[in-house]
């Protein structure tokens, strides 16, 4: 009003001059839309009826767009509820194609496909990549739709699987624990990976102790490659090779009498318990505590002494009972795990026996014979084997008395420096190709073509498919102080059968070096050894009177997931053949279920 103050004319105000329902009113929105709210909503623009249509669409209450992506909207979507539902008749609409007809002269393929990359989509014609352009002809469709559109799918060709696209109809991987569990097993702990792997205690290279057998010289013919059509087969040799659980070794039983150590292990079962981590398939480790020590044992038929294939690809090799129609393997496969264990173990059996030179003339003796050979038990020749037994301190300083372990460990060939001419030690081990275009393979090459053009891409492929068995081999190798290890490439002479193999070519790594390729740290596994000791120590002494006594534990590794757990089991289990082993190789000479 002119002529009078603001001040004049908030004071004339009463409240019936107010905006909006008269107080006491007691009119209510029966039957009209309502909207939510909340005091936290962000003002925009009011009755903004296209906002959804334009910016995004509603999913159960969440506002997905350019300018609200993943945030919250309380009451989102509600406008739905004023829009007015008009019935029009659409009988007299049509669409028009106004699309150039597609010139097939230009397509690539059947369908004459024509794709047009994008900026920085290089390759996008074979994979199909982000942001991809594509015209589509006559296709699959029949020639009944044509347009355009953007492909946003990846994979080749634009057709690409997207990630998690129709994983429910993937056949489950429930893999079988290693051995089964009885009712009368206690669980004492459980520890998942991501506690072991920020595990770390530093120690010493070790000192040797005792050497027992002999060694052969490596042929190093096997070094240079294969002629160009002239493959060397693999030869299957009848030796005597030993593979004794801890507890059930001669020199192990008489050091824990001389109170040389409080941990006894060899080194397939303390590389098992090191690179746990890595680890996919179960396994399981019989941990018996015999007054103050401690033995690191595995049972007969033990899955320790298997060598997998492929346990850390992305697409596993299927179990034989996932077999389904959709994945093309039959149970009887030969591509299954298991019987792909079998072969690779005994294709490493074979050629740690077949690339060395068998002269009795000339081969480097160790202070003692073999332990575990019997001339009038056995007839075959003694394989070249030569074992070390070597001590660990994994004491802490809060230790009161050192904590000492003694571990096996073994080599198999010895070579001379080409400098200054001394004995150095190898530990020859073989990986094994099966088929590359079979289900499992992990995206491997083909050998045959591509390991000497290519062998770098071969071996970190082998590092990615086999982390869990590679580590394994390098820390075996380290704990035996190895010079050198070799690795073997083996393949099928025929994919379609296992009986016949090849061997494609050997590269030579130093076990330090090679760890460091693979990011394998020991310190690591020393303190995954370090805390399962202190367990099985500290759950022995809850016993009060009885921890003096012996006691028996079993470490399972979960099947289908990355935890392990330690039972408690009576000293009696696996000392008779029964149903609770689930394993499928017997190994090599004395029973290693006995406890004395």
């Amino acid at each position: 009003m002119p002529g009078i103050s603001l001040a004049d004319a908030i004071s004339n105000l009463n409240v019936n001059d107010e905006w909006g329902p008269e107080l006491g009113s007691s009119t209510t929105l029966d039957g009209v839309p309502y909207a939510p709210y909340s005091k936290s909503d962000k003002l925009g623009r009011m009755a903004d009826w296209t906002q959804e249509g334009k910016e995004g669409r509603d999913r159960s209450g969440r506002q997905y767009g350019r300018n609200f992506r993943d945030q919250q909207i309380y009451g989102a979507g509600t406008s739905s509820l004023f829009a007015v539902q008009v019935a029009e008749d659409e009988s007299s609409f049509s669409v028009v194609d106004n699309t150039r007809a597609t010139n097939k002269s230009r397509g690539f393929g059947r369908g004459g496909l024509a794709v047009f990359r994008g900026r920085g989509q290089r390759g996008a014609a074979q994979r199909g990549g982000r942001g991809t352009f594509q015209r589509v002809g006559q296709g699959r469709t029949g020639g009944q739709q044509q347009g355009q559109y953007y492909d946003n799918r990846g994979g080749r060709g634009g057709r690409g699987r997207r990630f998690g696209w129709r994983d429910y109809d993937k056949p489950q991987r429930n893999r079988d624990a290693s051995v089964n569990i009885r009712p009368d097993w206690v669980m004492k702990e459980e520890i998942d990976f991501n506690r072991l792997s920020k595990l770390n205690l530093e120690t010493g290279d070790g000192d040797d102790i005792e050497g027992y057998g002999f060694l052969y010289y490596y042929d190093r013919s096997f070094d240079k490659p294969p002629v160009k059509n002239t493959e060397r087969k693999l030869m299957s040799l009848d030796r005597a090779a030993y593979n004794v659980t801890t507890s059930a070794d001669p020199v192990i039983q008489e050091l824990a009498e001389k109170d040389e150590a409080t941990i006894f292990a060899t080194s397939d079962i303390l590389s098992m318990l090191m690179c746990a981590t890595r680890s996919v398939y179960s396994w399981d480790i019989i941990v018996l505590k015999h007054g103050d020590k401690i033995f690191l044992d595995k049972r007969p038929d033990s899955s320790i002494d298997l060598v997998t294939v492929n346990e850390n690809a992305a697409d596993a090799p299927l179990e034989a009972e996932s077999t389904t129609a959709q994945t093309g393997v039959k149970a009887d496969s030969i591509n299954t795990p298991g019987n792909l264990a079998m072969e690779a173990t005994m294709i490493n059996h074979n050629f740690a026996f077949q690339t060395v030179l068998e002269n009795p003339n000339n081969k480097v003796e160790f202070p003692h014979p073999n332990p575990f050979y019997s001339s009038s038990d056995e007839t075959d020749p003694l394989a070249s084997k030569a074992y070390k037994y070597r001590r660990f301190d994994l004491s802490l300083e809060r230790d009161e008395e050192p904590l000492n372990l003694i571990v096996r460990t073994e080599l198999d060939a010895a070579t001379k420096n080409n400098i200054s001419g001394d004995d150095q030690f190898l530990v020859i081990k073989a990986l094994n190709e099966f088929d590359h275009k079979a289900q499992g393979a992990g995206g491997a090459l083909d050998w045959r073509t591509k390991l000497t053009s290519q062998r770098g891409a071969v071996v970190a492929t082998e590092m990615k498919n086999n982390s869990c068995k590679l580590a394994r081999w390098t820390t075996q190798a380290i704990l035996a102080k190895a010079d050198q290890m070799k690795l073997g490439f083996v393949s099928r002479v025929n994919p379609k059968s296992a009986a016949n193999h090849v061997i494609l070519g050997v590269v030579g790594y130093k076990p330090r070096e090679f760890a460091g390729q693979m990011n394998l740290g020991l310190s690591n596994g020393w303190g995954i050894v370090r805390t399962i000791v202190d367990l099985v120590r500290s759950v022995a002494a809850d016993g009060g009177e009885e921890s003096a006594g012996d006691k028996k534990y079993v470490l399972i590794k979960d099947p289908n997931k990355p935890v392990i757990r330690l039972y408690e089991v009576p000293l009696n289990t696996f000392d008779e053949d029964d149903d609770v082993m689930t394993g499928t190789v017997a190994t090599e000479g004395p029973d290693g279920g006995n406890d004395e």
